[in-house]
């Protein structure tokens, strides 16, 4: 384990930038890669490692920057490459790692490749998109988008042919049974590699491969083509990442992971709506299952979790009865459910209650794996549901009560999108500089959440075992690390709690709070009662003096 403590990602919490929502350094209305160097600080301050850059590329921004009409350079909005470079450099100073999203498995339908196939057969880059003359091919394949697209199989006037997309019509697939596609893959890695990058979340990786009779999803010659990818990068770079986005079962991420010889990190999906369920119904008992749910994973590779990101809250890995429960609670307006999901941030989720924002944070980080924060949930942001797609999660950065939040000193009307004005998610009263100088504020708060979680490496590569209590209301799990030990204990519900544990193995041991530094009473060999506070939580240690 010991091994494992020194590869990077294994503690790591990440941090999701929407580059287009964080700081804009122009005036614009758009924030950009200056912007986002000139708040470096900030995000060293928070305790994070590594910045996670949502897309950058060339895009028509039909999909937020998920359709890429150019691999090797970055969309104007956001800076030159000499930006790029800088951003990779001054998060080097500070500490401070930097990942990239690669989308592998579709373009942009504005990409030149896309638009010589179509208009030449002849030409090579026919190849590199999945063609059809009829929209039969590949039917046991799901459609995910459900809400915008009725087929995977879209006809393009052009080709006279039908092309194959999982996502928006406007992302056609690459035809990864070609050797060029793979190729060039791996020379778009190489080009930001070379800049210094610490790695790639990799978009979408489960539908890379179609077979007829297949439903196209985590096929063994994807994993092969995945397998070669990360042999490349072993082979020409040290203490780099691949971190797969596999929306899928944890016992089908496991796949990604190989034997150690895929990808270092996979998300981990279904644990997150269960975050939602324990809180909501405070009953510990979907949390257990989950991870009931969850098989080991090889040495040196790690889950990587998350409360919300820039997509819908994903309803896919729950029951029908589940979902509709989980809508009825957390999306009562149509307006906020998207595809099999919901479109909203944290801090509403949570009914602002700030209680029930750490005490989701404070579970997540109870749990194994590499925690991610995503850009203004530290604060409590709120969101916009009245913005198309899931654009009311990606709204501009609050950093004061000034105009625009401190965002950018274009006129309002400029911005790429409103900033949240109405309401108790205001700018005026959520914002970084208010809550800076708050030490009881959720920024103070997650800061020390964050610093106590990275100081205790037990909590992200330790292993787990839930301990029995009567009371479904209250989760423990007991995390172990050679002779480390920490009783996480969290009230889920938001009435009081009494609990009673065996922990005679640790008698005579006084139990100190890591988050509070409160001295609990000494162990006996009698039952341990535990009165617990509404929605409360201790990280417990355990470890004796040697």
């Amino acid at each position: 384990m010991t091994a494992e403590k020194q590869l990077w990602y294994m503690n790591a919490i990440f941090y999701e930038v929407h580059v287009r929502a964080y700081r804009d350094s122009n005036a614009d209305g758009n924030g950009d890669l200056p912007g986002l160097i000139s708040k470096l600080d900030y995000i060293k301050e928070l305790g994070v490692d590594c910045v996670w850059v949502l897309p950058i590329y060339p895009s028509p921004l039909k999909d937020d920057g998920y359709d890429i009409a150019d691999y090797y350079n970055l969309h104007p909005d956001y800076g030159l490459i000499e930006d790029f470079k800088n951003l990779v450099q001054a998060a080097h100073e500070r500490g401070l790692k930097v990942i990239a999203d690669l989308v592998l498995n579709h373009t942009s339908d504005q990409h030149p490749w896309f638009q010589v196939a179509r208009s030449d057969p002849e030409s090579k880059y026919h190849d590199y998109y999945v063609w059809s003359d009829n929209k039969e091919k590949y039917s046991d394949a799901r459609i995910i988008f459900l809400d915008t697209e009725v087929s995977n199989w879209t006809y393009d006037e052009e080709a006279g042919q039908f092309y194959w997309h999982r996502f928006y019509a406007s992302q056609p697939d690459l035809n990864y049974d070609n050797p060029d596609v793979r190729k060039e893959m791996l020379n778009v890695m190489k080009f930001w590699l070379d800049m210094g990058i610490d790695g790639f979340r990799a978009d979408a990786v489960p539908y890379l491969i179609e077979r007829e009779g297949t439903n196209c999803e985590n096929l063994p010659e994807t994993h092969e083509i995945l397998k070669s990818i990360r042999s490349s990068l072993d082979a020409n770079y040290q203490g780099k990442v691949l971190l797969a986005e596999a929306n899928q079962w944890p016992k089908d991420v496991r796949q990604y992971f190989g034997d150690g010889d895929e990808f270092n990190m996979g998300f981990h999906f279904p644990v997150m709506p269960r975050i939602f369920m324990a809180i909501k119904e405070g009953d510990a008992t979907p949390i257990r299952w989950i991870m009931s749910q969850t098989p080991d994973i090889p040495a040196g590779t790690q889950w990587c979790t998350f409360l919300r990101n820039h997509d819908e809250l994903t309803l896919e890995m729950v029951t029908e009865e589940e979902r509709q429960w989980m809508w009825q609670e957390y999306a009562p307006q149509p307006r906020m459910r998207l595809n099999l999901g919901i479109r909203r941030r944290l801090a509403p989720l949570m009914d602002n209650d700030h209680r029930k924002i750490l005490l989701a944070n404070a579970l997540l980080y109870s749990l194994p794996g590499a925690p991610i924060v995503y850009y203004g949930d530290e604060i409590g942001m709120g969101d916009n549901i009245w913005l198309p797609d899931r654009n009311g999660v990606r709204t501009p950065m609050q950093w004061d009560d000034s105009l625009n939040a401190g965002f950018s000193d274009a006129p309002p009307e400029m911005l790429y999108t409103p900033v949240i004005t109405q309401g108790s998610f205001s700018y005026k009263i959520v914002n970084v500089a208010a809550e800076k100088v708050d030490p009881n504020s959720l920024l103070s708060r997650m800061k020390h959440l964050i610093q106590i979680r990275r100081e205790n490496p037990i909590l992200a590569v330790g292993d787990y075992e839930f301990l029995a209590t009567e009371v479904k209301q209250v989760l423990t799990i007991l995390r172990k690390l050679d002779d480390e030990e920490i009783l996480c204990v969290l009230n889920l519900s938001e009435q009081t709690q009494e609990i009673s544990l065996d922990l005679s193995p640790w008698n005579g041991t006084s139990p100190v709070d890591l988050l509070s530094g409160e001295v609990f009473p000494t162990i006996s060999n009698n039952p341990t009662s535990l009165k617990l506070e509404p929605l409360t939580y201790h990280w417990l240690n355990l470890t004796r003096e040697s």
